[in-house]
Parts: C-alpha cells; sequence; structure tokens
C-alpha cells in the first residue's frame, strides 16, 4: 500500500479541510498531520480505495475514508483523540 498522492489526496479536499481545524494537528506535508512532534495521521491508496492511519497511542489503526460515512467516523475519532484546548486560567490574559 502507498501514500496517497495529491490526485488521491484532491479527492479527500472536504476531508483534509476539516482536519486541519482540529486543534494541536500540525499539517506538516499535505495530508501528512503531526500531533505535537509525532507523526499522527496520514493516508493510503490501493486497489480497494484510500485509508487513512491514525496513531492514537504506540501502534497505527487503518480507517476506510471512500464514503462520506467513513469520513464523518474518521473525523469522529480524530476528534475524540485530539488534544482539547486548555481552558483559560482566571488572571492570565489571552494571547
Amino acid at each position: 500500500m502507498k501514500h496517497a498522492d495529491a490526485d488521491a489526496l484532491e479527492t479527500l479536499a472536504d476531508l483534509l479541510a476539516e482536519i486541519r481545524q482540529i486543534e494541536g494537528l500540525t499539517e506538516k506535508k499535505q495530508g501528512i498531520f503531526y500531533r505535537k512532534s509525532q507523526a499522527f495521521l496520514h493516508f493510503h491508496t490501493d486497489p480497494t480505495g484510500l485509508f487513512a492511519d491514525v496513531r492514537p497511542g504506540r501502534d497505527w489503526e487503518r480507517f476506510p475514508v471512500n464514503t462520506a460515512i467513513e469520513q464523518a467516523q474518521l473525523l469522529a475519532v480524530l476528534k475524540a483523540i485530539a488534544p482539547a484546548p486548555k481552558p483559560n486560567r482566571p488572571g492570565l490574559k489571552d494571547s
């Protein structure tokens, strides 16, 4: 299974736009996201379709992303495991 190329990632443009809005994730290259300094999410293509590899802990987990339902499921997983924003502390100004 090879990493998704630009053409494959273009078919996921709406999904990628939503992923870019998740706080705590940084897109180092198109379709390759890091959480803190560790690789967290990237995409693959094979004859059966497109897949996202996510590393919520030590091991990678694979998710199909070929339909709107599959993409929504991936987004739910990413939002559940991405770091939550830190609450404002009283007495400190927001930057």
